[in-house]
Order: C-alpha cells, then sequence, then structure tokens
C-alpha cells in the first residue's frame, strides 16, 4: 500500500493536481489581500476539475461508490456554483460569497485528499495509521481536522475581506 505508481496516467494525475494545490494556494492569498488574477483563478478552478475528472479513471470495479467517488461528485458539484459565480455571475451580489466559500472548499478538497495520499503512500506516515484499508489513527484525524480548521478561518477571512470593484 505504501508503493508509489509509476505509470503515465498516475503521474499526470499528481502532477495535475499539485499544480491545482499550488495555485489554489496562490489564488487564496490574493483572495485574502482583497486581490484577484482572472487568469491564475482560472487556471487554478481548471486543474481543479481536470484533477476531479482524471480521478475517476482510477475506478475499475463496479458496485457502491467509494468516498474517492463520492468526494469527487461533491467537488464538481462545488465547482459548478463556484464557476459560475465568477464567470456567470461575474461575482455580483452573493454569487462573490459563494465563488470565495466553493473557490477555498475546492483548495480543501484536493489538501484533504493530498493528506489522505501522504498518509497512505508515505512509509514514515503510513506507520502512523492501524492496519486495515482505510486511512485513520490519531495521527491523520489530528492532521486532517487542522487543516479543516485552517481552511474555515482562512475561508470565513477571505469571505470578510474579498471585494473585487468589477470583474
Amino acid at each position: 500500500m505504501t508503493e508509489l505508481a509509476t505509470d503515465v496516467l498516475t503521474l499526470g494525475h499528481t502532477a495535475i493536481s499539485l499544480i491545482a494545490i499550488g495555485l489554489g494556494f496562490w489564488v487564496l492569498a490574493l483572495l485574502l489581500r482583497n486581490r484577484d488574477c482572472p487568469r491564475l483563478t482560472g487556471a487554478f478552478l481548471g486543474l481543479t476539475a481536470l484533477t476531479t475528472i482524471t480521478g475517476f479513471v482510477f475506478f475499475s470495479p463496479p458496485g457502491a461508490p467509494t468516498p474517492a467517488q463520492l468526494t469527487g461528485v461533491l467537488a464538481l458539484i462545488i465547482l459548478a456554483p463556484t464557476l459560475y459565480g465568477l464567470y456567470g455571475a461575474r461575482l455580483a451580489g452573493r454569487w462573490r460569497t459563494a465563488y470565495v466559500i466553493g473557490a477555498v472548499a475546492s483548495l480543501w478538497l484536493n489538501v484533504f485528499v493530498l493528506v489522505i495520499q501522504l498518509f497512505t503512500k508515505v512509509p514514515a506516515l503510513h506507520a502512523t495509521m492501524p492496519p486495515g484499508p482505510a486511512p485513520g489513527g490519531p495521527a491523520f484525524g489530528a492532521v486532517q481536522g487542522l487543516t479543516l480548521l485552517a481552511f474555515v478561518w482562512a475561508g470565513w477571512k477571505a469571505k470578510t475581506r474579498f471585494w473585487p470593484i468589477f470583474y
């Protein structure tokens, strides 16, 4: 379970995910400073959608949806009003809030999956988890909990600070 994949599809998906996360932190920093960069934001949201969609390629057995599939569906559901708020409604009225919350939630979901992958693939982190197929244990829970709290705080700050003049 701690094996790192080297096939082109997995490496491409991983690269897209890491670039999306990096761009997402950049967009979040801009939101916290009441600034925006439309091209950067578009790249972040586009790569987030792409990493979510390419994530569905890794599921083969039919049956009940897995937690990873449900996370992917949730990510796409969050992206829909986020993209509409930014491009369709041009951040007017409550769509500004929908955009900010959606962008921060999209970044958090990417980081949420990154933490799962790190605990699953990095031997030192994997050793902190109890045996079993699903990630878990106190260290994993603490990291995920602190990550969630950090994103809730950052999202609240971004929502109160980001007031674009026009878009």
